[in-house]
């Protein structure tokens, strides 16, 4: 029954990418400078509220943290605010969602 609600977040995922989403990393500043994807956003879910001016609601935004759990709150808060997102979850997550979106 999980593999579905995976499944279909993969898809999700995959289809925002080629929409042109943002990567938005809700990690903390350090955490970024440490390690990200390239040409993804940093707004720290803590100080999101206030840095809302930097996303488009038009564009789909796919959020990822180190391992989801501020993902999935970022995400939420989005979604509850009108934004097109999808919790990406973990950055290793990610990074293997896009390798295979790159290999289609």
């Amino acid at each position: 029954m999980f593999g579905i609600f995976r499944s279909k977040r993969k898809d999700k995922i995959n289809r925002y990418i080629k929409e042109g989403a943002i990567l938005l990393d809700v990690r903390s500043t350090t955490e970024f400078e440490g390690n990200h994807i390239e040409n993804s956003l940093n707004i720290p879910v803590q100080s999101l509220d206030k840095h809302l001016d930097q996303l488009d609601k038009d564009q789909p935004i796919v959020t990822y943290c180190a391992r989801g759990g501020r993902s999935t709150l970022a995400a939420a808060k989005l979604r509850k605010l009108g934004y097109r997102v999808v919790d990406g979850g973990g950055i290793r997550n990610m990074r293997r969602q896009l390798k295979a979106i790159l290999r289609q």
